[in-house]
């Protein structure tokens, strides 16, 4: 992806609130591509159907909010 093509996108912060352990290894695993790796750990995600599809995996071990511009970077 184009640099200007991802500053037209927004961004998303994604929390893990809940843990792995007892969940299907592909949710482990979509965990994993996400960038978190246990409970409180957030991570600044571009707005992409790709992430939206992960995230529609494991919403139940997710907190998705708005990153703000300071987070961005």
């Amino acid at each position: 992806m184009a640099a200007a093509e991802a500053d037209r996108t927004g961004w998303l912060r994604v929390t893990q609130v809940r843990s792995a352990i007892g969940t299907k290894p592909k949710h482990r695993g979509t965990l994993r591509a996400l960038g978190l790796r246990g409970i409180g750990r957030s991570n600044v995600l571009p707005d992409r159907p790709e992430i939206r599809g992960m995230l529609a995996r494991v919403p139940h071990l997710v907190d998705v909010t708005p990153a703000t511009e300071d987070e961005k970077g």
